[in-house]
């Protein structure tokens, strides 16, 4: 089971995502303010699953990614 940080941290990150969806840039002014990278977002929230955080205690898998897996010749 992850631990209670890794799932807060991931619904911090579901929302910092959502926040960035909603608009990724905006201006005030004669200044344009961007949020935070979409694609550093997403790869802590991937982490995050792939350490085993879970939201409301569901189960999160990363069934899109690959895995790779190398194999020793023990001789």
């Amino acid at each position: 089971m992850a631990n209670v940080i890794q799932n807060r941290r991931l619904e911090m990150y579901l929302e910092a995502e959502r926040a960035v969806l909603s608009g990724q840039s905006y201006t005030i002014g004669n200044r344009t303010l961007t949020r935070a990278s979409l694609a550093e977002i997403r790869k802590a929230i991937d982490a995050l699953i792939d350490g085993g955080a879970t939201i409301d205690g569901v189960e999160v898998s990363n069934t899109g990614r690959s895995k790779r897996v190398l194999f020793i010749d023990g001789k």
